[in-house]
């Protein structure tokens, strides 16, 4: 069984995940997995950065998929046994066109759900001293939420994981009852999406900080910064070298920006 570290970057076939594979590439030692739902796009990824001199590996995923996320983690035990560094960018923003009740379903989905099936999926298989990013957004900061009875609910410090995925849920139903404004919750599907992903980071760094035996693993929640990518229909700039170097911690609880 190879005892190199491993790295991955989910939904990387483009944009976000295609730059933090390509840094991976430059400065881990270790073997990078790309990954993404369509086979196709992921190795035409591949094939670009090795054109580049990079030699990341594929393998596809699908975070909404169990069945794909399963293969994934049977390959990796298998293969290696574990891995070092797990980045969660597999994302959505859903069309402001489709009704909001499918907004809803489909950010939560992807975002929230998607990304929390990976993590029961892989956490098991983190080394010690593992580091797990997920790529959340200034979007996913606690104020964005109108409601202050909402924004106790989510930093409770009780709050367990599964309590979490039940305001999830109560978020989609209160959507589809057309109640989302009147319940606190917003207009945005995006921005409730991002901040059941950036609480759930929460959760899991306490999880992990009281797990015996202790494996000393960091989880944080990171903002891109402003990207020129497909999802943001290209209006930004891309800033820096690597988006890697972009990537700040996201303020979870903070005084909005001016």
């Amino acid at each position: 069984m190879s005892l190199n570290q491993i790295a991955v970057v989910t939904g990387s076939n483009k944009g976000i995940g295609y730059a933090i594979v390509k840094g991976l590439c430059e400065k881990f030692k270790g073997i990078v997995y790309l990954t993404a739902r369509d086979s196709a796009k992921g190795l035409a990824a591949v094939n670009s950065l090795k054109q580049l001199g990079f030699n990341p590996l594929f393998h596809q995923l699908d975070i909404t998929d169990e069945n794909s996320i399963n293969a994934f983690k049977d390959h990796i035990k298998t293969t290696y046994g574990g891995l070092d560094i797990l980045i969660n960018n597999a994302g959505v923003a859903a069309s402001h066109d489709l009704p909001k009740e499918e907004q809803a379903k489909y950010n939560v989905r992807v975002n929230y759900f998607g990304t929390l099936n990976v993590c029961e999926a892989l956490f098991p298989l983190l080394r010690n001293n593992a580091k797990v990013i997920n790529i959340s957004s200034s979007a996913g900061r606690l104020q964005r939420i109108p409601s202050t009875q909402l924004q106790n609910k989510f930093k409770d410090k009780n709050l367990t994981i599964s309590n979490l995925s039940k305001l999830m849920e109560k978020y989609i139903k209160d959507t589809k009852e057309d109640r989302n404004e009147a319940e606190g919750w917003g207009t945005s599907a995006y921005v409730v999406s991002k901040v059941g992903l950036t609480a759930l980071t929460n959760l899991q760094q306490n999880l992990f900080n009281e797990e015996k035996p202790y494996r000393n693993i960091y989880v944080n929640s990171v903002h891109p910064g402003s990207v020129k990518t497909d999802m943001n229909k290209k209006e930004s700039e891309l800033k820096g070298k690597y988006l890697w170097f972009d990537c700040r911690i996201v303020d979870w609880d903070g005084p909005m920006p001016q």
